[in-house]
Formats: structure tokens, sequence, C-alpha cells
């Protein structure tokens, strides 16, 4: 990057000191010295170790042409040289940090500060102190430092993040948590299970930066041709010189034989596929894979946040026997505008979509493990788990739907079973059409799709 920026200021130096002010040649040749200097003996000491290892690049013709400038006292050419070649390099280097940024992104996650929780009162220290069995105090929405179990403390945490689960999990105490997850607007004391360096969030960084540390160089286009083109490129401005006797046909074929737009045509392209792909929602963490992609025939998906929303949305309500879905409907969502559960935002969603407007309810009440309750026109309603009702009675009512994919909780009003809610994370509308098309359209012969969620849930 430096020696483009150099090379083009001492182009235009060295044209404003000849043709605007008139400057002596040697004066007015002195950037381009300080060019082929500084950008010029590296690029080519780089090509010499190529051309040991074999590698007979387009690179190479630049080198000779950069070297035979110089021999003939053809400064400029070889500044122009020098500029074209670190241009290609700056924009290559330019294109693998942007497509880095997702290594960027997770090291500015990573927490610095964690709040040991003593009998004198809280002290902040590196997160490297920390000692299994520690008392961590964790504030909201702060992310979670290393892995460990609840301590004391109600909430709810986001481990999205870690898991590619759309939904938030309640925390309770002896809930296990993950370091990297966000903590949900209510303070948690955690107990400190492993070291930072061995949580789960620090080995994902160490496997994502093992990835970047070791992504293949981007094979230019002209790279590809140089095994041939390089030697005959040389050969015939050999022929050339030696049939005319000037050195500086030589020096001519072998400018016009670097093929400069090619050193740059596929960072340029590079640059800008990331960059388009960016506005489109793809994050592309590998420049490399552009030029591969077109030979893929098999491609595997992640579900959560990819085919679907990533978040979940109510997808089935079923009433019982003697209810319709508008009624449990709404009072379900007249129970779910005071609660702060991950599933009450879906229930609410539902509701304003058929029009159901939440009631008023008093005695209001979401005790841990228990469900919600509260009184409305009249009537007791509750909204639990199957769980707490086979933990309560022994048994469940006969009219509750056998257990099926995704996440679901019971109504009941007034102690009787009234219908049942169940949430998906909801495929995205334009998830079909595009799977669709990636046959017909681009020959894609195997399309696979891979989650850590149940098989009943990636089945639906």
């Amino acid at each position: 990057m430096c020696v483009t920026a150099l090379g083009g200021g001492g182009i235009l130096l060295h044209l404003g000191l000849r043709y605007s002010f008139g400057a002596p040649r040697p004066l007015s040749l002195l950037p381009l010295a300080v060019l082929l200097i500084a950008g010029g003996i590296p690029l080519v000491i780089d090509i010499v170790r190529e051309l040991l290892r074999g590698n007979f690049g387009a690179d190479l013709l630049a080198g000779i042409s950069i070297l035979a400038a110089v021999l003939f006292g053809e400064y400029l050419v070889g500044a122009i040289l020098v500029l074209m070649v670190s241009g290609g390099v700056a924009l290559e280097q330019f294109a693998t940090r942007r497509a880095s940024s997702v290594l960027d992104a997770l090291a500015r996650r990573t927490p610095r500060i964690a709040h040991r929780r003593l009998d004198s009162g809280i002290t902040d220290v590196p997160i490297r102190e920390i000692a299994i069995g520690d008392a961590l105090l964790l504030f909201p929405h702060e992310i979670c430092p290393v892995d460990g179990v609840v301590l004391d403390g109600q909430g709810v945490m986001d481990e999205s993040y870690l898991t590619g689960e759309p939904f938030v999990i309640p925390k309770t105490p002896g809930a296990p948590v993950l370091s990297g997850s966000i903590n949900g607007e209510t303070a948690l004391t955690i107990v400190a299970e492993k070291l930072a360096v061995d949580s789960r969030y620090a080995r994902i960084m160490a496997v994502v930066e093992e990835a970047q540390q070791h992504r293949p160089r981007l094979r230019r286009i002209a790279d590809r041709v140089g095994v041939w083109y390089t030697p005959l490129a040389v050969g015939v401005a050999l022929l050339g010189w030696a049939g005319s006797a000037d050195p500086f046909r030589f020096l001519a074929v072998m400018v016009i034989a670097t093929p400069c737009p090619l050193l740059i045509a596929v960072p340029v392209a590079i640059i800008g596929a990331i960059a388009l792909s960016a506005r489109r929602g793809i994050i592309i963490k590998n420049p490399t894979v552009l030029e591969r992609i077109d030979r893929c025939r098999t491609l595997v998906f992640d579900k959560t946040g990819t085919l679907t929303y990533g978040r979940p949305s109510l997808t089935e309500v079923i009433p019982a026997a003697g209810f319709t879905r508008d009624e449990v409907l709404r009072v379900a969502a007249s129970l779910e505008q005071y609660s702060k559960h991950p599933l009450a935002g879906a229930v609410l969603a539902a509701a304003g979509a058929a029009q159901l407007d939440p009631q008023p309810v008093s005695h209001i009440s979401e005790a841990p493990g228990d469900g919600l309750r509260g009184e409305l026109a009249g009537r007791r309603a509750r909204i639990t788990g199957r769980g707490t009702v086979l933990r309560e009675q022994g048994s469940l009512p006969a009219a509750v739907p056998t257990l099926a994919s995704g996440m679901e909780c019971l109504l009941f009003i007034d102690d009787a079973y009234a219908g049942a809610f169940r949430f998906h994370d909801a495929p995205r509308r334009e998830s079909r059409s595009f799977v669709s098309h990636l046959q017909p359209r681009h020959g894609v012969g195997r399309i696979m799709l891979v989650s850590g969620d149940r098989e009943s849930e990636v089945r639906y």
C-alpha cells in the first residue's frame, strides 16, 4: 500500500517538475529514482524468490521489464511498472483484509474485564486472572467472559452467536452459561467452571484465526498462463533485439507483453464481488472461494438466520374443544404483554396480525418454572409448559396434542386446558425460490442443510 502511494506521488511529482516547472532532468528524475529504489528493489527481490521456487508468474515479466527500463535509462517506464505491480498487490491485500472483518468482529466482542464478587465487594479483574470457582457478576447486556453456571439471579441469555439457535434461553440458579453469550436485562452471578482460554468462545476464536492465517493466496489470471506466456514473451523480445540490433526493441516488447491489466484484474473483481455481496446480505470470509465457486456442485446451508429468520414466530394455535382460536390467542396475548419471556413477542405479533387487542390483566405473576398467571374478565388464566403440568398433575389432559417439533406452551383458563401454541424459527419468505433456482440456473446437483437443532425441527 505504501509503495503504491509512493509510486503515484512520485510519478505525478516527476511530471510536474519536468513539464510544469521546467526543472532540469536530474532534478525531475529524483522522485522516480526514489520510487525505483524504495519500491522496485523489494519487488524485484520478491520476484527472484518466486523464480527460485519455480513460479513463472506474470510478475516475472514485470520484474525483467523494470530491470531493463532502469538499465536503458527509461525511468518513467520502470516507475509505471512498479506502480502497476504494487497496485495489484495492494488491491489484493485490501480485498483480503476486508473479507477478514469477521475475525475483527470476533476480537472486538471478546470480553477483557470480569467483575469478581468477593465478601469485601466487587473487583474488576482481567479475564486471564479468573480462576475456576470464582464468583463473577454479570451485568445486564454484558458478554459472558467464561463458561460456568448460574449461582444467583434469574433472567435470559442470548446464545445465538455461539449455537446459531434463535431463542434466548432462560437462566435460573444451576443453569449453564457459555462464554460469548449476551446477558439479558437482569444481573446474574455465575461461577466459573473453565478458564477463559479454555472456554467455548476462546476456542471459536482460535479456529477462526487459524483459518485466516492459512488462507491461500489469490491466484491471478496472469499467473495461470505464466508458465508458457513468460518464456514466450522473453523469447520474442530477444528475437526483436537480435533482429534489429536495437536493445530498445527488447524493452518495448517486454513492456507491451507485461500484462499490467491482468495483474490487477482479479483483485479489482474480488473487491467488487465482496462489496456487492455485502449489500445483499452475503458476507464473504475468504475471497479465494470466489475463484472456485463456479465449480461447486454441492451447497451446504446453515439453517438458523440463513434459510430462516433466526427468531421464533407463532406458527400454530390449537384450541381445545369449546374454545376458538381468536379467544385463546387473545387471552394468551393479554398475559404475554406483561412478560419478558422469549416467546412473548411472537404471541403478541400473532395477535396483532389477527387484530386482537390484549385485555387488561390483574394479579400477574411469573415465578420461575411455574409459568405466567393472571386474571382477566373474571377468569383465571395460566400459560406454562407440558413439563410443569406433568410434574404437578402426573399426567396431561387428554385433549393436549402430541409433542411435535419446535417450542410449545399450553394455556389453561380456570384450570381447564384451553389450547396449545407452537413456535418455530420460520423459513424466510424468499428461501424456497432461492434454493429452487440453484439447480436450473447454476447446475447445483446436491443441496444439504446442517443444523444443531432437533431433526424434527430441521425437517419442518
